[in-house]
């Protein structure tokens, strides 16, 4: 394989270290360097310096991406531990994809996309039942 596999490979590995990071500290100020120290260590296990800057940035697109679905999750009464477990395996899931070929890039770039839909529709409020009980 070639240095752009281990670059998307360095890059989704970050990406599921910031979720993981940021749903067991559950706040940005503190994630965000734990996230960048983290990332760029595993992208420089796997790969020299462009690992580093691969992960490191899939790390802060990673954290930021999740930081709605996290405080969505516990403002709605989830658990810690709980959303901790549940977005720790979706982090585990997202690590393992990177492996595909072009997956790991796919991962760091719809992650963040994925949390600004989450954060958009956050204020939205379904009628449900309720729209029945007007007469």
């Amino acid at each position: 394989m070639g240095t752009w596999y281990w670059i998307g490979v360095c890059a989704g590995v970050g990406a599921a270290l910031g979720v993981l990071v940021i749903a067991v500290l559950r706040d940005v100020r503190v994630a965000l360097p734990v996230t960048l120290v983290a990332a760029a260590a595993a992208g420089w296990l796997l790969a020299e310096w462009w690992g580093t800057v691969a992960g490191a940035v899939g790390g802060v697109l990673g954290a930021i991406g999740a930081t709605p679905t996290v405080r969505g999750a516990l403002a709605r009464g989830g658990t810690r531990a709980g959303t901790a477990l549940l977005v720790g395996v979706a982090a585990l899931v997202l690590a393992g994809l990177s492996f595909v070929p072009v997956l790991g890039y796919l991962v760091a770039l719809a992650l963040p996309v994925l949390g600004l839909r989450v954060r958009r529709r956050a204020g939205e409020r379904h009628a449900g039942l309720r729209i029945l009980a007007r007469d």
